[in-house]
């Protein structure tokens, strides 16, 4: 059979949530009758969100597809200052649990008509008595669109459902939860009916948009602070996800940035240096064109002046930014710093270094200022770690005056649900590709 859909309905289904989580920008979600986790394995990369929450009866089956939530090599490599952590929880929809209240957002994907209906009171009153979600989306099948499918003329989608509901059904028990819970509804659809069809048949999967009345302000109003907690549903899986807002991710990042820009100002430095004493040759050898005479200032800060045929002329050999840049010296354990073109010589081994000052290192590399904060910040997280090696006095970074290879600068921006439920001794667990969607 030809797909009815394109793309697939249970693709629409999970598209309809991430354009209102787009549009809303819930921070805290959870997901009822999460099954293969596949519309989590879509909704965690959101940005907006910190909290993500998948809950199904079918644990095993939780299990089996959490994998897809991990983080990516990417996210441990490259962190953002976003942060987001992931609960997966075995359990009942028509039960308590204290952890799920308070959330932005509720959804529950075709998961109601695999309830029976006194089940469906259950959930009303959890999701919407209980948990009082800021919002909240629910998604059931559209019995009037069945005589659209070959050969369903009668009967249910899926053999485990208990029923389907017409649109007149769906909105009638909608209303009775707003009515009675403090919601107001908004009801839309996935999987468009054939031209002119569309007003006679509705939606293949009707959809309901709950918004509290209130909205976030509401919550408060309605904790009972004497209630007590309740834990009905058991931990399958928790992880949090790589962040800056770690401070141990975020010195890990930091230093690997400041060792890689302390080691290209040192090879700007360098290599400019060499050019510079060049340029001193070739002057020298056209002397006969006009008196010039060279006075080398600083070495350590790659700034030269000289005077040919009249007016002095300057040649800085790195950018303002970089003029902090200096040639240091380790004698036997003891440091030497060249300063002022006065140098201190010590008997025994020199170890030469580039002085890279910190305060260079935060002007010049928008990412080391971003992940610092500040300058203090900035000498406080590199003090103790053990791969960076600073000055007596805490202010620069010293790296090895000779030439190391670094490596190419890297992206520096960087760091499916069937929709149903399986068949299963319980009725309201986590839905299975339905019979007549495995082609729509």
């Amino acid at each position: 059979m030809e797909p009815m859909f394109s793309p697939a309905l249970h693709r629409q289904r999970h598209q309809f949530v991430i354009d209102f989580v787009s549009r809303n920008k819930p921070r805290k979600v959870v997901d009822l009758g999460c099954s293969e986790c596949s519309l989590l394995s879509k909704l965690r990369f959101r940005r907006e969100i910190e909290l993500l929450v998948g809950v199904d009866i079918n644990g095993a089956k939780v299990k089996k597809h959490m994998h897809r939530l991990a983080p990516i090599s990417t996210e441990y490599l490259q962190p953002s200052f976003d942060q987001l952590h992931i609960e997966l929880y075995q359990g009942s929809v028509t039960q308590k649990d204290t952890r799920l209240r308070g959330f932005d957002l509720v959804t529950s994907i075709e998961l109601i008509e695999h309830l029976t209906l006194a089940d469906v009171e259950c959930f009303s009153e959890v999701v919407f008595g209980y948990m009082t979600p800021v919002a909240a989306i629910v998604s059931t099948p559209n019995s009037e669109f069945n005589p659209l499918f070959p050969g369903l003329a009668s009967g249910f989608r899926h053999r485990d459902h208990k029923f389907e509901w017409t649109r007149a059904e769906f909105r009638s028990w909608a209303l009775k939860v707003c009515l009675k819970f403090g919601y107001e509804v908004e009801f839309s659809g996935v999987g468009e009916a054939p031209s002119g069809q569309q007003e006679q048949v509705g939606f293949c999967s009707q959809i309901g948009v709950f918004h509290r009345l209130g909205g976030r302000d509401g919550f408060s109003m309605l904790l009972d602070e004497d209630s007590e907690d309740v834990f009905s549903y058991t931990l399958l899986h928790s992880i949090n996800y790589p962040s800056l807002r770690d401070n141990n991710i975020l010195q890990r990042v930091l230093v690997s940035e400041v060792l890689y820009q302390a080691e290209k100002l040192k090879r700007t430095w360098t290599v400019e240096e060499t050019d510079v004493r060049n340029d001193i040759c070739t002057l020298y050898q056209t002397e006969r064109q006009g008196e010039a005479c060279f006075s080398k200032q600083h070495v350590q800060t790659g700034e030269y002046s000289y005077t040919a045929c009249g007016p002095e002329m300057h040649c800085n050999t790195l950018e303002q930014c970089r003029r902090g840049v200096l040639v240091y010296q380790e004698c036997e354990g003891e440091q030497v710093l060249w300063t002022n073109g006065q140098e201190r010589q010590e008997p025994g081994t020199l170890h030469r270094y580039v002085s890279i000052p910190l305060a260079v290192l935060w002007a010049c590399s928008p990412k080391v200022s971003a992940l610092s904060g500040s300058l203090n910040n900035l000498r406080h997280l590199l003090l103790d770690d053990p791969r960076v090696k600073l000055s007596t006095d805490g202010s620069a970074v010293l790296v090895n005056y000779e030439e190391q290879d670094i490596e190419e600068e890297g992206d520096d921006n960087n760091v499916e649900d069937s929709g149903h439920a399986e068949a299963s001794q319980h009725s309201h667990s986590t839905v299975l590709e339905e019979d007549w969607e495995t082609n729509v």
